[in-house]
């Protein structure tokens, strides 16, 4: 499956692979990862691709409604995880407990939360990584560039403002798909 990956990933699509490399070592077992700017169901696949070129274990999660029959069969066998948005449980907590239950766990979420332009990313992501004591570890859907660009791991302090700044700086720049989204 990697090699098919790699084909269609370096040579069909022509992406590219920039930065933390190291995460294909599965060195880091746990981290809450972000993938930005999400403005497009192609990131999906991106997403896909590039775990499989790098060899690395990720789930995700998706609201529940893309799990019913028959893309929920696929979702689940991609590592997906359904989440029921229109209960007042603390997603959060449901989330970062994933980590204790699990020797191996990195989650990827978009910080935006939908694929539409937002003013500011939202927080649960940090708030999982907090909580659940992991390195946050982000990656660009660089569709101008066709190239994901990858962080080193990044682990969240106690100023907020200041690591989101910090993260957000490392997406300077990057369009996504549709670019007027990013």
């Amino acid at each position: 499956m990697q090699w098919l990956a790699k084909r269609i990933y370096f040579n069909l699509l022509g992406w590219k692979v920039v930065g933390n490399t190291q995460i294909s070592k599965n060195t880091i077992k746990k981290a809450v990862i972000i993938a930005a700017p999400h403005t497009s169901w192609h990131d999906f696949y991106i997403g896909i691709l590039l775990r499989s070129v790098l060899n690395v274990k990720t789930n995700f999660i998706g609201k529940k409604e893309l799990f019913i029959f028959p893309f929920g069969l696929l979702f689940k066998a991609l590592g997906g995880v359904p989440i029921d948005r229109s209960t007042s449980e603390n997603k959060v907590e449901i989330i970062a407990n994933l980590f204790e239950e699990k020797e191996e766990f990195r989650i990827t979420l978009s910080p935006e939360g939908t694929r539409k332009k937002v003013a500011k990313w939202r927080t649960g992501f940090y708030y999982i990584a907090k909580k659940a004591n992991v390195p946050i570890i982000m990656f660009t859907l660089d569709f101008e560039n066709k190239q994901n660009r990858i962080s080193e791991p990044f682990y969240p302090t106690e100023d907020i403002e200041a690591d989101f700044k910090f993260m957000q700086q490392f997406y300077e720049g990057v369009k996504g798909k549709i670019a007027e989204y990013s």
